[in-house]
């Protein structure tokens, strides 16, 4: 059985659960955690499972995170919150409210896809996930360390407006990342496939982009945006795939907008 990740909270009021990417952890989302919660929310971000304190998962597949979110949320004692994904934390999110849409009252997605490797130029998808891959984990398999992996790829994952301080911060979190754990998130990473499930989404969604993120470029979130029902999709200029950290003040102006509009009505189960 597998034990509950590690989190920190901040502030009570309506539950706000942050979801980190690849090479993050809880601290990643330091400076919304503090904005959240002198807002009169209570502010929680996880470490995902094998990150920080929390245990590995065993298989690593997105149906675990997923249920480890889950059970998180359930721990936290309230009966749904507004989930946070970023890059991966955000495919995690949709996961989440793929399985248990019960769960979920409203939903950001920051720098994140609904499909990865899925290609649109004529190459095929397998062989762009592999170069991925082999991209991403170059540094570890020279011999490398993950902090000398953050070094190199912090810096190419930015935009030209990007406040230093936030950089730093994204280095430090992804020189802390266990490399075991960065790789099976890595392998996870290829298998996810939630398109399908876009028209699914039933609750108020904002997509927030990069102008310069190649991550999760602003053409893919916006076609994202286009295929769920309640979704606002917004763009940060002169910024990359670290937006909440590049951009902290935008990015936290955004989320706190979002989550202080009135509830719409429901909309009906699609079944």
């Amino acid at each position: 059985m597998n034990s509950l990740p590690a989190f920190t909270t901040l502030g009570s009021g309506p539950t706000v659960l942050m979801l980190h990417g690849i090479g993050g952890g809880h601290l990643v989302f330091a400076p919304q955690v503090e904005a959240l919660a002198s807002a009169g929310y209570r502010a929680v971000a996880w470490d995902m499972p094998g990150y920080g304190r929390s245990a590995p998962i065993e298989p690593y597949t997105f149906k675990g995170l997923a249920q480890q979110c889950v059970d998180l949320i359930d721990a936290l004692q309230c009966p749904s919150v507004t989930l946070v994904g970023h890059s991966m934390g955000g495919m995690v999110a949709q996961e989440v409210v793929a399985r248990r849409p019960d769960k979920v009252n409203r939903l950001v997605l920051a720098g994140t896809s609904a499909a990865f490797g899925k290609r649109t130029d004529g190459r095929v998808a397998g062989d762009w996930a592999q170069q991925f891959i082999a991209e991403r984990t170059a540094v570890l398999d020279a011999g490398g360390s993950m902090a000398d992996m953050a070094q190199r790829l912090v810096p190419q994952m930015t935009g030209p407006g990007a406040l230093p301080e936030g950089l730093r911060l994204a280095e430090h979190a992804m020189a802390g990342v266990p490399a075991a754990t960065y790789r099976r998130a890595l392998e996870a990473l290829t298998s996810f496939d939630r398109q399908s499930m876009l028209d699914h989404i039933r609750v108020p969604t904002l997509l927030i982009a990069g102008e310069f993120d190649r991550v999760a470029p602003p053409a893919v979130m916006k076609a994202m945006a286009r295929g769920i029902a309640q979704a606002r999709y917004v763009e940060l200029r002169g910024i990359g795939h670290l937006m909440n950290l590049e951009a902290p003040e935008d990015f936290d102006a955004l989320l706190l907008a979002f989550l202080a509009e009135p509830a719409p009505a429901p909309l009906g189960d699609l079944h």
